[in-house]
């Protein structure tokens, strides 16, 4: 039985037996039974990191330490309001930011990216609106479900990966990638895609 520990772009936290590319952490939101309580994040610092990082080894979900969360590729991640690890993806990290055009401390990013991301009382996904010609390539928006932009059409989000391309409307459209992610997708940044859509 697979644990209540896969993203979706809209936020949801779903058990799920497909593997992701990446994962990450929003605090701990699990109890001894391994399952998730009410809450969604116990703090803002929401990264997204690599499968595995030098030697080190965690049991998923143990008592008492952060939950280990799992996305498809990095697009879903950023999509659900994730952003690159400092300490397991600097490099990445550091472009982001470049990209984002952020400076200053990380916490000031990341309370930035809550206000993006959350409503706070409700513990669910704040969703913009924004046209679709502004909006970049990598970038989740939410017609009937989840779709990625990509080269110029719409490409269906599913835990396994994605499905066939479909057009790409026009005119005002749901965007779930937070404003942040928006500007450094915009501006350079590209995210890390599953062999569903490359090909590789």
């Amino acid at each position: 039985m697979p644990l209540q520990n896969r993203v979706l772009a809209t936020g949801e936290i779903i058990a799920h037996p497909a593997r992701g590319m990446f994962m990450g952490n929003r605090g701990i939101l699990h109890g001894d039974t391994r399952e998730l309580g009410r809450k969604r994040w116990t703090h803002k610092a929401w990264v997204t990191c690599v499968l595995t990082h030098k030697d080190w080894h965690r049991v998923v979900m143990t008592s008492h330490r952060y939950t280990e969360l799992f996305f498809l590729d990095e697009a879903v991640a950023l999509a659900a309001g994730h952003r690159p690890c400092a300490l397991c993806r600097r490099k990445d990290y550091d472009h982001y930011r470049q990209t984002a055009e952020l400076s200053g401390p990380a916490k000031d990013m990341d309370t930035q990216m809550h206000k993006e991301r959350a409503h706070l009382r409700r513990f669910a996904q704040r969703r913009h609106q924004f046209d679709i010609a502004t909006v970049p390539d990598g970038a989740v928006i939410l017609e009937k479900w989840p779709m990625l932009l990509w080269q110029g059409t719409l490409r269906p989000v599913t835990p396994e990966g994605y499905q066939q391309p479909l057009p790409k409307p026009k005119g005002i459209v749901t965007v779930l990638t937070p404003p942040t992610s928006l500007k450094a997708l915009r501006t350079g940044y590209r995210p890390k895609l599953h062999p569903t859509l490359t090909g590789s």
